[in-house]
């Protein structure tokens, strides 16, 4: 789409966008459409395709003004010249900001190869971690990580995201060197519970953060920049655990070197800069104006004011909101308005489908179960699971915004259930001569336990492509006034479904054997199969305005995609009407 300066027919409505913009810098001031007339220098033929044309420009118009009165930002109204291209400057604030999600991967992975390796550590001499002390100390994490993610998204809209992200890092170096320092299960739970506060923090800040400083076609890979962290955070603590798997105390190494990238993170946070929309609420405009050039650093710097114009007006509707409303009544209006709780059975069931599906206790507890099965390394297999993760998530960081979120879900769903019901038919023959249950030390076929793997890989495979990333575009499916309470309390249900999975693994695969252990996560990744197709919309393409306008009438899931349809049209309309009258231009010219 061209820039203001490009089509003079666009110079039109975005003046009257200026129009709308002005007005709303005044609260009391009533804005309507000034019409507008087409030059009169034009044949019969180019006013009829003038008229055509105006037809999508006034719809666009239209929408901004919509779109701008509902407090959001219309992207459709700051298009500026070279927007597609990400700068370096980006690039590297995602990749900064991506580090807390290798904090999460990392301490997802370390713990399964410690929990091995700890031994009589934190017990008396001889004693061994019984299993429901395993259980508490892998479900302290998530308790933690639920509490943290709670409360991250209202106490950021308040100090700001970098703030949030900063109190994250120094409680996990502080969680990080209490665990390796501990000597009890108590004093290791402890740590475990602190590492996890942290993680909750910027597991549901990271995304959000990243989103505000994404243009709308990028705007999902730069999300799943922080899921290819947490896979690859998995990956480094896997390598870091088979490394220190023979070294008696070697499990302290493994959960004490997560403060280093926490450190990390918190040494890079000093050149980082706020997102734009809390520098606009804190009155800091010439910071703002900024980072905003240094993130369009291809646009003109009336181009780069304009960004600024209309984020300044939907930060001023969004404090507004925020005046006239009480964080309790901003908090029910998530149940109570329509279109909010659309927004929030989507982004919860998203997230609840992502851990119902048991891989996060695949990650906690792969090492004791490729042990149980009779590999000699099982922290080693174990590696193979994470680097499969990781490379199948660099597949969605490619895919996820040619694709569309819908469609990578509905295409990577059922091969999620198709490992998964291998690895509960693969169980009940392999454990068929030791009453269904897994028993340490018992001699299993190979076969069978090498097609356990593989299961894992096709079903590892799938959750990385889709459902392991596309719960981490939540933020997208809120309205800016309820974003940071909408990501909140999705964020806190994927932690809370994480606890319920995590806690109970262990216990489920002695109650209901492993084979139905595994087929119950089969039958319930069905079911996340099943509420993809039924409620969740297509957003890719769209700006994070048009997403929540989708939830107007329902869950939108044809409305998006008539939407998405009508956006490409316009967009091919306005870039071949610019073409046009540029070449138009030059014939004049010469």
């Amino acid at each position: 789409m061209p820039s203001p300066q490009t089509s003079s027919s666009f110079k039109w409505k975005w003046d009257d966008i200026r129009n709308i913009f002005s007005s709303l810098s005044n609260p009391t001031t009533s804005y309507t459409m000034i019409d507008q007339h087409p030059p009169t220098d034009l044949t019969n033929d180019q006013v009829d395709r003038e008229d055509e044309g105006n037809v999508q420009v006034d719809k666009l118009a239209d929408e901004v003004q919509r779109d701008i009165a509902l407090g959001g930002i219309s992207e459709a109204a700051v298009i500026v010249e070279g927007e597609e291209r990400t700068t370096r400057f980006v690039w590297l604030l995602a990749f900064a900001c991506s580090i807390s999600g290798l904090l999460f991967g990392y301490d997802t992975g370390v713990i399964s190869g410690a929990l091995v390796t700890i031994g009589d550590d934190l017990g008396a001499p001889g004693s061994q971690l019984s299993s429901l002390q395993k259980e508490l100390i892998t479900s302290a994490t998530t308790l933690g990580a639920l509490v943290g993610s709670l409360i991250s998204g209202i106490l950021s809209d308040y100090s700001g995201r970098k703030p949030v992200i900063s109190l994250a890092d120094l409680i996990f170096i502080i969680g990080a060197i209490a665990q390796s320092l501990s000597h009890t299960v108590r004093a290791m739970i402890a740590g475990r519970f602190l590492i996890g506060l942290g993680v909750g923090l910027a597991s549901c800040i990271a995304p959000l953060y990243i989103q505000e400083l994404s243009p709308t076609s990028l705007r999902g890979r730069m999300v799943v920049l922080t899921v290819v962290a947490i896979t690859g955070g998995q990956v480094v603590a896997y390598a870091i655990g088979a490394a220190f798997e023979n070294m008696r105390g070697g499990w302290r190494w493994m959960v004490g070197l997560g403060a280093v990238p926490a450190a990390l993170q918190l040494v890079f946070l000093v050149f980082l800069p706020e997102s734009p929309r809390i520098l606009i609420r804190k009155g800091r405009m010439d910071k703002a104006r900024n980072v905003l050039g240094r993130i369009y650093a291809f646009a003109s710097e009336d181009q780069v004011l304009m960004k600024v114009e209309v984020l300044r007006a939907a930060v001023l509707q969004s404090i507004q909101i925020s005046e006239n409303t009480t964080l309790l009544q901003r908090i029910r209006s998530m149940v109570i308005e329509p279109v909010n709780r659309r927004a929030l059975i989507i982004a919860c069931g998203l997230q609840a489908f992502q851990q119902v599906s048991g891989f996060n206790t695949l990650m906690y507890y792969s090492a004791t179960l490729f042990k149980s099965i009779g590999f000699n390394q099982p922290t080693a297999v174990g590696l193979i699971v994470a680097g499969t993760n990781f490379l199948f998530t660099l597949v969605a960081l490619k895919y996820i915004d040619i694709i569309g979120r819908r469609r990578i879900m509905l295409y990577s769903s059922p091969g999620m259930v198709l490992g998964l019901t291998l690895a509960a038919i693969s169980f009940h023959y392999l454990t068929k001569d030791t009453g269904g249950v897994l028993v340490d030390g018992a001699e299993y076929s190979t076969k069978w336990s090498a097609l356990v793997l593989v299961s894992m890989i096709i079903y590892v495979a799938s959750y990385a492509t889709g459902v392991g990333n596309v719960p981490w575009q939540q933020g997208e499916l809120f309205a800016l006034e309820v974003r940071g309470i909408g990501t909140s309390i999705s964020t806190t249900t994927n932690w809370a479904c994480n606890l319920l999975i995590g806690s109970t693994y262990l216990s489920l695969m002695a109650a209901i054997t492993p084979s139905g252990a595994f087929g119950l996560y089969a039958g319930l990744c069905f079911l996340g199969f099943a509420f993809c197709l039924a409620c969740y919309p297509e957003t890719a393409g769209l700006s994070l305005e048009e997403v929540t306008n989708v939830f107007q009438n329902g869950f939108g899931v044809k409305e998006s995609e008539k939407m998405r349809s009508e956006k490409r049209m316009l967009q091919r309309r306005v870039v071949r009407r610019g073409e046009e009258e540029s070449g138009s231009s030059s014939s004049t010219v010469s």
